[in-house]
């Protein structure tokens, strides 16, 4: 009897998978569909740029008068004080031209001297003239030449003092010219650059030439990010950013927007803007002039219903709808060219016209957004309302779309349906792909 009971079971079992393997050999050639699960979770929006990593502050050391450098006392990498010394001229020309200059002041001040004693010599003889024509015993033209001499005296003794200001002028000229062949550290820093040998002349004309470039603080670095126009109105001061440098692969760096500059930069033909990312640099890892992927949170949802972004794209063929839309009642029928569902209107035109219609009105785009829920065995359209996207998936914040629904996310390629040989017995769930293919995304 149980063996009659176990014969009659695989018989059963035989008949039944037979039965299944028909009918999905039948339906092979009906339109499948790829679901994702709505689900809760974080969506953060964000604005995408590149950046150089650079110190906050740093400062060329240059050469303020010509010279030979005589001496190198600070090297790549070294960490320097403010006030010490770092390089030297050759001083020898310099301290030339201070005793020339020393020695134009003493024979400037002895001729200072000589002009006052002419002026009082002048002074006296022109008295005694007055003293002589007041008795009538000089001639007019004897006093006048008296008076004219004192006269020249003093505009004498006034050019000789001049002279002795402009020299003292160039003796301190001199001195501050011997004190820069002393080159010192102008700020606590490191060196991060020094473009100069021993015995390299440096000549300084028009522009001071750079020996060295000294950074203040390597522990606080900033990136110079270049955003685009198209997203510049969205990134503000204070906002998180997060990036990436190649030299650490997925160590991933944070900072914060300290600054966006007004000013635009134009490359062919293509408008961004500076913006400033203050970074610690904990450890030192990062390094002047590395190049940054940056990430710059401009929205955030930490608790979003989330659908994929593929969902809000997806837009069923007539093919989809004839196989997956929703039957509906007699009395409902006579109304089907306004349901959500169907849209024979909408269906009848040409993606390229919905394409543009789309475009059209892409400022109340987020109020007219929809998805296709998976609804007893159907699909439905099902309007929501848009809130942060983050390029893979949208928060919803409007619409009868509740968490855990299945929405369509899109149709397997044909290729991909040939691959699993119609084995599917629901055409409403994704293919699987024999060894090696892909399986249908899922949310989350």
């Amino acid at each position: 009897m149980k063996l009659k009971l176990v014969a009659a079971v695989v018989v059963a079992v035989v008949v039944a998978s037979s039965v299944v393997y028909y009918r999905a050999g039948a339906t092979s050639t009906e339109p499948r569909l790829l679901t994702a699960t709505v689900t809760r979770g974080p969506v953060v929006e964000t604005v995408e740029a590149t950046g150089t990593v650079e110190p906050v502050d740093t400062v060329e050391v240059g050469s303020q008068v010509t010279g030979t450098l005589k001496t190198l006392a600070a090297d790549f990498n070294d960490i320097v004080k403010r006030g010490q010394v770092i390089a030297t001229l050759d001083p020898a020309s310099l301290e030339a031209q201070l005793q020339q200059a020393e020695a134009s002041v003493r024979r400037l001040e002895a001729e200072v001297e000589s002009a006052r004693v002419q002026v009082k010599d002048a002074e006296q003889k022109q008295a005694r003239a007055e003293a002589l024509a007041r008795d009538q015993l000089l001639a007019a033209s004897d006093l006048d030449s008296a008076r004219i001499t004192t006269e020249v005296s003093r505009a004498a003794l006034k050019s000789v003092e001049a002279q002795l200001v402009q020299a003292r002028a160039s003796l301190e000229q001199s001195r501050v010219n011997l004190g820069h062949t002393i080159i010192t550290a102008p700020v606590d820093g490191i060196v991060l650059s020094r473009d100069v040998e021993v015995g390299q002349t440096v000549t300084a004309s028009l522009e001071t030439p750079t020996l060295f470039v000294i950074a203040r603080d390597l522990g606080t670095m900033q990136v110079n990010a270049s955003v685009d126009e198209a997203d510049i109105g969205r990134v503000q001061v204070g906002q998180p950013v997060r990036f990436h440098v190649d030299a650490y692969g997925d160590d991933e760096f944070g900072g914060t927007v300290s600054q966006v500059h007004l000013q635009p930069i134009v490359e062919q033909n293509v408008v961004s803007y500076t913006t400033e990312i203050k970074v610690p640099n904990t450890g030192l890892k990062l390094k002047p002039g590395m190049t940054a992927t940056v990430s710059i949170e401009v929205a955030r949802d930490d608790d979003a219903l989330r659908v994929p972004t593929a969902a809000l794209r997806f837009n069923p063929s007539a093919e989809v709808l004839a196989a997956f839309g929703k039957q509906k009642s007699p009395s409902a029928q006579s109304s089907a060219a306004s349901n959500a569902i169907v849209q024979p209107a909408s269906l009848s035109r040409s993606s390229g016209e919905r394409q543009e219609d789309e475009e059209r009105s892409s400022t109340t785009a987020s109020s007219r957004a929809a998805v296709w829920r998976l609804d007893d065995g159907g699909v439905e359209r099902v309007p929501v309302e848009l809130g942060v996207g983050d390029g893979t998936s949208s928060a919803i914040v409007g619409g009868r779309l509740e968490e855990g629904a299945e929405v369509v996310v899109g149709q397997p390629s044909v290729a991909a349906g040939a691959a699993t040989g119609g084995s599917s017995g629901s055409p409403l769930l994704p293919s699987f792909p024999r060894r090696g293919g892909r399986g249908a995304p899922r949310g989350g």
